[in-house]
């Protein structure tokens, strides 16, 4: 479904992407990993066309994302944001329909507030905190929320943005398990970048290193602990010696 050919984007002398080459098949669970400042987040904003990439081609369904109704293209897309990104000042379930109640997807009021109390269901909140502020909720339902917002418009490609970003080990687990039983539920393709390898193991289907600018590894996540690759060796099991150099 998405498909990077030889994707290079630099900022000034800094080469971040340097040639990327990736796969992501229609339906599956794709997660990205690597160091912090290798460019996963750069990938993304190139797919979403927030960033234009120097050089290569980038394809949704074989056809340049570059091109075309931007509206369309967009609407395909949920987004769950690192930090949740919710507004403060919209309840609960507006944020939620946000997208329902503007632009090209618009529905009436009461059809969208429905939609979106029945999203919060689907991600374990109830109607009574349809209409509470992101700050009277916790960490872990404010990435609920968020989760719900991204699912909101049923779309066909889900990003998910380090998805368990400061959350305890046991909310991270409910999250990913959320986001596994909705993937497969909605048979969305998604796409994840993350550091927490629980998070890896549990959401994806196919795993790809991204590292000095291209992908060193990709595989089934089930080859990861076996894929002779040293610098995927050191990554996933947290070691401070190996090919990657810790930044001191």
């Amino acid at each position: 479904m998405i498909e990077l050919k030889d994707v290079h984007k630099a900022f000034g002398n800094n080469r971040v992407l340097q040639g990327v080459n990736l796969k992501i098949e229609t339906g599956t669970s794709m997660v990205i990993i690597g160091g912090s400042g290798t460019g996963k987040s750069v990938a993304l904003k190139c797919i979403l066309g927030l960033i234009h990439p120097d050089s290569g081609e980038i394809t949704l369904d074989g056809k340049d994302v570059t091109k075309g109704d931007r509206d369309a293209f967009l609407a395909r897309f949920g987004m769950l944001f690192q930090g949740g990104a919710l507004f403060d000042s919209l309840p609960v379930w507006q944020n939620v329909a946000f997208r329902l109640l503007r632009g090209s997807l618009k529905r009436p009021k009461d059809e969208a507030r429905e939609i979106a109390i029945e999203k919060l269901r689907r991600v374990g909140l109830t109607p009574e905190q349809a209409d509470k502020f992101p700050a009277e909720l916790s960490g872990g339902m404010q990435k609920r929320v968020g989760l719900a917002r991204a699912i909101a418009a049923e779309p066909e490609i889900i990003f998910f943005d380090e998805p368990t970003t400061g959350l305890d080990p046991i909310m991270s687990g409910v999250i990913n398990d959320l986001i596994r039983e909705i993937v497969v539920e909605m048979g969305a393709t998604a796409m994840t970048i993350t550091h927490d390898m629980t998070s890896v193991r549990a959401i994806a289907d196919n795993v790809a290193m991204l590292h000095d600018g291209v992908i060193q590894w990709t595989g089934a996540v089930g080859d990861m602990d076996n894929s002779g690759d040293p610098y995927l060796d050191q990554f996933i099991h947290g070691r401070a010696e190996g090919p990657i150099e810790a930044v001191r």
